[in-house]
């Protein structure tokens, strides 16, 4: 597996930088890529994930953008609590985030996955906040098999008790080959570069992926989809959906018609497209399809 020397020689990326700014008494990690003087745009990554995931997109914008990347809390650089993470704070850390950036206008936003989550129902919450929002590869989760409250709530305490789950690699190398077993359409050099930048380094020198283990403890509360079709039947905003051919909106929904259509005419002004030959990580199976989608659909005024 290359070397992060190699991977940087072998890969011309759009360089970024970050700084650390105070969002409710958390060190908030944001990346930045593009002049600060160009149209501003919020990329909210997902589960699991931290703001380099949008390495190759940033690198597939054909337009000068002012790219906005905050690492959520527990995440890449920002602070991590070392205990359970409550979903709603990611509302108001985002409140916060377009209040410090953007305080004048409202904000264009890309979200994935769990980004899209948080992006969606906030502009259902704060329409007024959000002028225009592109989710790629969301359409909220499917119901729990099981939503036993008490049986959520026996298995929550349970990993309060014990610690939460973790995994760990050897080296950067041994990572790479683990996110190229998970996509297959991940080639070497992109496997490489996101083993070095959405990891962190133990002491000991094993290689975990930059997220606080606790975000692996699941919810103690069973998820309602009907809250967060609520939520979207508020957004004023235009929505853009990217639909991966082989992600995960196709496998939630795409054997149940009726629940797919329910689901999109939540939104009042929404636009889908297709992605195709990309599974659920769209921003690095297809950054240029994706970016010149998001182009497409973001206004620069």
């Amino acid at each position: 597996m290359p070397s992060p020397t190699a991977v940087s020689s072998a890969m011309q990326h759009k360089k970024s930088r970050t700084e650390k700014i105070d969002i409710r008494g958390l060190r908030y990690n944001v990346r930045h890529w593009g002049p600060e003087d160009a149209p501003a745009v919020f990329f909210l990554h997902g589960w699991l994930d931290c703001s380099p995931t949008f390495q190759f997109l940033v690198d597939a914008l054909e337009r000068p953008w002012h790219v906005i990347a905050p690492d959520w809390r527990g995440y890449g650089e920002s602070e991590w609590l070392g205990r359970p993470y409550w979903f709603p704070d990611y509302y108001a850390d985002l409140d916060c985030l377009l209040a410090h950036y953007s305080p004048d206008r409202p904000a264009r936003i890309v979200g994935h996955s769990m980004g899209a989550n948080v992006a969606g129902s906030y502009a259902g919450v704060r329409p007024q906040r959000v002028a225009q929002l592109a989710m790629l590869d969301f359409l909220g989760l499917k119901p729990a098999i099981d939503d036993d409250s008490p049986k959520l709530l026996g298995a929550w305490l349970h990993n309060v008790e014990n610690g939460p789950p973790s995994s760990l690699y050897p080296n950067c190398e041994a990572l790479a080959a683990r996110l190229m077993e998970a996509n297959p359409r991940l080639t070497e050099a992109r496997a490489a570069f996101l083993s070095w930048h959405v990891s962190r380094m133990n002491a000991d020198g094993t290689v975990m992926m930059a997220c606080d283990p606790w975000h692996r403890v699941p919810s103690p509360l069973a998820y309602h989809v009907d809250d967060t079709l609520a939520c979207w039947r508020r957004v004023e905003a235009p929505v853009q959906l990217q639909i991966a051919e082989h992600g995960f909106v196709v496998k939630r929904f795409g054997n149940d018609p009726p629940e797919f259509e329910r689901r999109l005419s939540s939104f009042r002004d929404l636009r889908t497209v297709s992605i195709p030959d990309s599974g659920h990580s769209v921003q690095h199976d297809q950054p240029e399809r994706v970016a010149a989608a998001i182009e497409q659909f973001l206004s620069r005024e």
